[in-house]
């Protein structure tokens, strides 16, 4: 196979295949930073179907903040690239065209500067995981005291910037500068209060810059830029060498990029936006008022049983979400995982009985090969939003918490593993173990290194979690 997707082959695929509308219809619009699968099986397609359904010219520039060669790459393919939705019945496959630029945030800074100053974009999105916010554990603030923070600061708006925070404040900066019209700022990260966590870090970067003109960008940004909430649900796999060579088969042309999804998808959103947007709700996606009860639903509960079936999996030798529901104590543990943590969410959210429903049939499809190994990256920042403002909310109202204690278990079990995960505070977390320190010790240190002293001096709470740790070390799950 020697030709490769691009806009000249595209047009040669079935219609079946073909993206939902022409990319050479489509204007930026939207900026979006996280050039991720994620993004590209999830806010891409609503938009995509958003600039089908309304005829409006509704594209997008993603922009990188690390990965030039994945940059390099959607360029070669004039930016399309196709997604497979991963059914029991058999797969399918077609081509995405929504994406219409791509960019590298250090080496293409001012032309990412430039489009958060054009008036024609209204809207940002963000992928970039928890850790891309470089929010304190202790004030839940921007962590100015972390080093590319500092370095960022340092380099002034004009120098080069390394953190997405950094990059995008300057923008935002310019765009009030310049007086361009406002613009809604929308981060599709796992965070409970996701867009008041991203404004939040905007804000105290601009606050904390040495830039002149530094309360006046803020007073204007108050009017001018909107960070809407948002819950986005869809679980897309790492890609894989197999799910290269099914798009390849699938498209007749080569794709260096493709992705993979599950049939399902969600996007919930905060009606709170400061500009024009795409009409996302022609493809189903939820406008409310507050998102929060969607939020801790899909944080505490889905997001909650994925790490926990990691941690656990991973302790039992497993390596896929549907070889941990497969195991005995695989469906059990979503169920039990849900009826515990139910009580702590407000009403008005999704049936938490039927959310868990939903999750074991999607936790089960056997078209996905969704890695454990990749759910448990970077545990210490996803713990902290999934686990345990629900276990204090248990602790405090005396409720029992067995499921938490036993996730909770798990992880700190690999934290101490040569084949543990990777983890921005790996160092920190590996020296909290030993055979020198008493388990309850053990946990208490690591409950601090992720900023959860609180429940560090809980006696009960960390001898409960350290009482687990024998038979974990024995490869068996006991829920």
């Amino acid at each position: 196979m020697s030709a490769s997707l691009n806009r000249t082959t595209v047009s040669r695929l079935p219609a079946a295949l073909r993206p939902a509308v022409d990319p050479a219809e489509l204007r930026t619009r939207v900026v979006h930073f996280g050039l991720g699968a994620f993004h590209r099986a999830h806010q891409a397609v609503y938009t995509e179907q958003a600039a089908a359904r309304s005829g409006e010219p509704w594209g997008i520039t993603a922009v990188a903040p690390r990965s030039a060669r994945t940059v390099s790459a959607l360029r070669d393919q004039d930016c399309l690239y196709s997604l497979t939705e991963r059914r029991p019945e058999g797969n399918r496959t077609r081509v995405v065209g929504s994406v219409v630029g791509a960019l590298a945030m250090g080496p293409d800074a001012k032309a990412v500067d430039a489009l958060l100053a054009d008036p024609e974009v209204t809207v940002v999105t963000l992928t970039v995981t928890e850790k891309g916010y470089h929010r304190s554990p202790r004030t839940g603030g921007l962590d100015t005291e972390a080093a590319p923070v500092a370095a960022d600061l340092r380099a002034g708006s004009d120098g080069l910037l390394t953190t997405v925070v950094g990059r995008l404040a300057a923008g935002l900066a310019a765009r009030m500068r310049a007086g361009a019209p406002p613009i809604s700022v929308v981060s599709c990260d796992n965070m409970a209060d996701n867009g008041a966590a991203l404004a939040r870090v905007v804000h105290d970067f601009v606050r904390t810059s040495a830039w002149p003109d530094r309360s006046e960008v803020l007073d204007r940004m108050a009017g001018a830029v909107a960070f809407p909430a948002t819950v986005v649900d869809r679980i897309v796999p790492a890609t894989g060498d197999a799910d290269r060579a099914f798009a390849d088969a699938a498209l007749g042309v080569r794709d260096a990029l493709p992705v993979t999804a599950e049939p399902y998808r969600q996007w919930v959103l905060q009606d709170s936006f400061a500009a024009p947007r795409p009409p996302w709700e022609r493809d189903g996606a939820l406008f409310v008022p507050d998102v929060t009860p969607y939020q801790l639903t899909k944080l505490r509960l889905l997001n909650g049983s994925h790490s926990a079936l990691a941690h656990l999996g991973a302790a039992a030798g497993l390596t896929t979400v549907a070889e941990a529901m497969a195991a005995d104590w695989g469906e059990r543990l979503v169920r039990t995982l849900c009826a515990e943590v139910a009580p702590t969410l407000p009403a008005g959210g999704p049936d938490p009985v039927g959310y868990a429903d939903d999750l074991v049939v999607r936790f089960r499809n056997p078209a996905m090969r969704h890695l454990l190994r990749q759910i448990g990256s970077d545990a210490s920042l996803k713990v902290t939003e999934r686990w345990l403002p629900a276990l204090r909310t248990l602790r405090a109202a005396g409720s029992s918490a067995p499921v938490l204690e036993l996730a909770l278990a798990a992880w700190a079990f690999g934290t101490s593993r040569a084949d543990a995960a990777a983890d921005p505070a790996a160092a920190s977390l590996a020296a909290c173990g030993g055979p020198a320190i008493r388990p309850a010790d053990s946990v208490r240190a690591l409950l601090r290194v992720i900023g959860a002293a609180d429940l560090a001096d809980d006696d009960v709470l960390t001898a409960a979690v350290a009482d687990r740790l024998p038979a974990l070390r024995a490869g068996h799950i006991e829920i």
